[in-house]
């Protein structure tokens, strides 16, 4: 981990084709340390969770190059490695585990949200809005099989994303819902952001795969929905875009 964290950081500073090519052979050992991380993860999750399985390095991992064909910061390499395992690899459709080692500062050196965070998350961001809709019913159906899920199995560590969801219950559903708060999420992702200490520990491994262990059940009810979607439409989920 220690080869990871200590590139990334000298590439935040030094984020140039130049340098990056002068360093390309710490670039490859950070990267190798990182596949093998991927999948130390992948055969982790294989034992709790019967849908992720067959999947490579390769289904899982991204390029450490940046898109910047219409971003205004033309950096280009991203400062952060991420590692999805999800059914079927990441361009499913499905949701799945995130694994995410970042420098905890931007370029200036200075905040430490997404993507510049270290974080563990599961779900995903995006979801077609059939998904939703599905999701949404199962949420007024199921008599609080969710709110159940989120309290009881799920590690008090993860925590909702709730900045993103709707002000008002979305049309069709009923605003005096017990659950109206989960009816109004747009996404279903639960995140930990841990610190370097956690990331640089020895067991980083089996403690995160513990937390994504106790968020299964919260997957599997994302999932449920999403196959349902697939199964109806016949044809495979589309994914709308990519992950960074």
């Amino acid at each position: 981990m220690k080869e990871i964290v200590d590139f990334l950081n000298e590439l935040r500073v030094n984020n140039n084709r130049v340098w990056f090519n002068e360093h390309k052979q710490q670039y490859l050992v950070a990267k190798a340390e990182f596949e093998k991380i991927t999948q130390q993860l992948i055969d982790g999750c294989e034992k709790f969770d019967s849908r992720i399985k067959g999947l490579t390095i390769k289904d899982c991992t991204y390029r450490i190059y940046r898109d910047v064909r219409f971003s205004t910061d033309k950096s280009p390499y991203k400062v952060h490695m991420g590692a999805y395992i999800c059914p079927e690899g990441k361009k499913s459709g499905y949701a799945g585990y995130y694994f995410h080692i970042g420098t905890g500062v931007n370029a200036e050196g200075v905040g430490d949200g997404y993507p510049y965070s270290h974080m563990l998350a599961v779900g995903d961001y995006r979801f077609q809005p059939e998904v939703l809709r599905v999701l949404r019913e199962d949420i007024v159906a199921d008599d609080g099989e969710l709110d159940r899920i989120l309290k009881t199995k799920v590690s008090p560590l993860f925590c909702i994303d709730l900045e993103s969801a709707l002000k008002k219950v979305p049309a069709g559903f009923p605003a005096d819902s017990p659950w109206a708060e989960y009816l109004k999420l747009r996404t279903f992702c639960l995140c930990w952001c841990p610190d370097d200490k956690f990331m640089r520990s020895k067991d980083v491994i089996e403690r995160s795969l513990e937390l994504f262990r106790s968020a299964q059940p919260f997957l599997e009810y994302i999932n449920r929905a999403i196959e349902y979607v697939r199964e109806v439409n016949g044809q495979q989920p589309t994914d709308n875009g990519k992950k960074p």
